[in-house]
């Protein structure tokens, strides 16, 4: 199995994730031309996908969600609170409503969802699974849960997010009611709260680590590495993914 991204950011989010002939892109904060381009930094293609996993309906992950899947055919993978958000009484898209708390599967993967404290209408995350390993996918998450911690405590790769330095963020340029939110539990994790779950995940088996999510305005490189770093004690690689590059494929052995 392997892993890369499009882009991680508050900008545009967008994950693959293939294992032998199936490739599944989970969310789409791409218009269909940069998704395009993208895609083909890593050598893939739109028709190359097997479905799109949606997390929840904010617009830096869904906003190519429904133009992609519906040029291209793609099905859409996403909860009952995540569809009835977007309105779209009559769609045209092939959306599969999923149990948000009931394991499916896609081709050749099996795929977990989480749901997580996320101020959405009912958000997840999402695990993958294939014969020999498992990748989580975590991020746009407010807080950590006993059952989220439960859940990627034996991932053999590990994509987090680590969103915002709270120092930066009270000082930063955000009006007070953002702030609220982006600190808050159904917001997204600080450098700490990351941290906090690297430091009980079972690092010995993790591969990859990567950190992503990262705001340009609320944290720096430097902030999320003195916070991570420390705690990370595995043999694993550890990886910031960043807004326009993402990350290129990362293949678990």
């Amino acid at each position: 199995m392997r892993f890369a991204s499009l882009g991680s950011g508050s900008r545009g989010n967008s994950t693959l994730v293939e294992w032998r002939d199936t490739c599944l892109m989970v969310d789409c904060g791409f218009s269909i031309k940069d998704t395009v381009q993208r895609m083909a930094k890593l050598g893939k293609r739109p028709e190359d996908l097997s479905g799109i996993l949606v997390t929840h309906e904010h617009s830096d992950h869904w906003k190519g969600v429904v133009p992609l899947a519906n040029k291209y055919n793609i099905k859409v993978y996403l909860t009952a609170g995540c569809l009835k958000s977007r309105n779209l009484d009559n769609p045209s898209t092939d959306f599969e409503v999923i149990d948000s708390h009931q394991q499916f599967e896609v081709g050749d993967l099996r795929v977990t969802p989480v749901p997580v404290p996320h101020d959405a209408r009912e958000p997840v995350q999402f695990l993958f699974n294939s014969d020999n390993h498992q990748l989580g996918v975590l991020t746009d998450i407010g807080s950590l849960t006993p059952h989220v911690e439960s859940q990627y405590a034996h991932c053999d790769g590990l994509l987090v997010e680590a969103n915002h330095d709270l120092d930066m963020l009270a000082a930063g340029p955000y009006p007070a009611f953002l702030k609220e939110r982006v600190g808050g539990q159904w917001g997204h994790l600080n450098n700490q709260q990351t941290a906090r779950l690297i430091s009980l995940v079972a690092q010995e088996q993790l591969q990859h680590l990567v950190i992503g999510h990262i705001s340009d305005k609320n944290n720096s490189l430097e902030r999320v590495q003195s916070a991570i770093e420390p705690v990370y004690r595995g043999d694993g690689n550890i990886f910031y993914a960043c807004q326009q590059e993402g990350f290129d494929w990362l293949k678990l052995e």
